[in-house]
Order: structure tokens, then C-alpha cells, then sequence
């Protein structure tokens, strides 16, 4: 995928790619009230759902040990100015990034479901290595719009399996 929509509502959060011609999409719902962090998955004609409680959430957060140094370097991005953040990680085999997050955009914890859970802000750049795979994300854009409540829930034809089988599809597209 190359691009990802995100769309936020009550403080929550949905982030979606495809890619194929959408014969695969994937959607990320993040709910802070309710602790869980849903992973949608459409692979040709199979609709999949994995539910992470916040236990999951926590475990899987915990494979990404680094250290975060904020920095007085600010960006626009997509029109807001955000704040800039180094961040270093503590295994060996990763190498040091920068992240981007801007305050303008009124979200409360918007970053509860990712391994950037200590930002208080919403990411405008950033990469992350999940699931095998190494993505990078910078805003182009932010609209304000009414948001369905739909697109925080997954549909009874999702069939529901657990996160290590969700997780065994990931490393099979690789």
C-alpha cells in the first residue's frame, strides 16, 4: 500500500490501506475506552477480524524498546506545525528515525494502539516495523468531516480468528 486514510471520532481511530486493485485491504480501529485494537483484514473474498485487548496491545507495544528525545525542530505538515522527535531505538538492529506529531488536531490519546503511545499529539510522520513489514507515513492532508460511526466496527461477515493467525497472514504476503 501507498497510501493510508485515518479517520478519527470520540477518540477513536481508523486507519485503512488496500492495495491490489483492493483485492487487499487492511483496517487498524483503535478504541481507548473500550482497551481494544481491531485488525480488519478483505483478502480477495475472505473478510477476516483479530481483536487485541489492552494486554495484546501492551505485549506487542513492548517489542519496540526505544528511547524518545524530543527536539525544539518544528515542520509543517499538511498545514499544522508539529514538533519533532528523535527516536532512538534500544536494539541494535534497528536504526534511529525521526517522527513528526502536531497538538493542533484535538484527539485524546490518539496513539494508544501504537508503540508511539508516549506522544501526546497525533502523528503527521512517522515509520514503524510491523508484522515484517517497514512502512512510512507523512500526512497530506487533513480534512474536517462527519465520520460514520461504521467505520469503527467490523461487519458479522468478518470471520473472527486470533491475533497469531492474523499475524501468520502478514508474514505470508511477505
Amino acid at each position: 500500500p501507498n497510501k493510508m486514510t485515518i479517520k478519527f471520532k470520540n477518540n477513536k481511530s481508523s486507519a485503512t490501506m488496500s492495495a491490489g486493485m483492493g483485492l487487499f485491504a487492511t483496517s487498524f480501529i483503535s478504541n481507548p475506552e473500550t482497551g481494544t485494537h481491531t485488525i480488519c483484514m478483505k483478502l480477495l473474498n475472505k473478510k477476516l477480524v483479530a481483536v487485541q485487548n489492552s494486554f495484546d496491545i501492551e505485549r506487542e507495544n513492548n517489542e519496540f524498546a526505544y528511547d524518545l528525545v524530543p527536539t525544539k525542530e518544528t515542520k509543517l505538515i499538511a498545514g499544522y506545525t508539529c514538533l519533532k522527535v528523535h527516536v532512538k531505538p534500544k536494539r541494535e538492529d534497528q536504526k534511529e528515525f525521526d517522527i513528526y506529531y502536531t497538538k493542533e488536531l484535538d484527539f485524546t490519546n490518539p496513539n494508544f494502539a501504537n508503540p508511539f503511545y508516549k506522544i501526546d499529539g497525533v502523528l503527521m510522520q512517522y515509520q514503524i516495523k510491523k508484522m515484517g513489514f517497514e512502512l512510512r507515513f507523512t500526512a497530506t492532508s487533513v480534512t474536517k468531516e462527519d465520520v460514520e460511526d461504521e467505520n469503527f466496527t467490523y461487519t458479522a461477515d468478518h470471520k473472527k480468528i486470533t491475533n497469531k493467525e492474523m499475524n501468520d497472514i502478514f508474514k505470508d504476503l511477505q
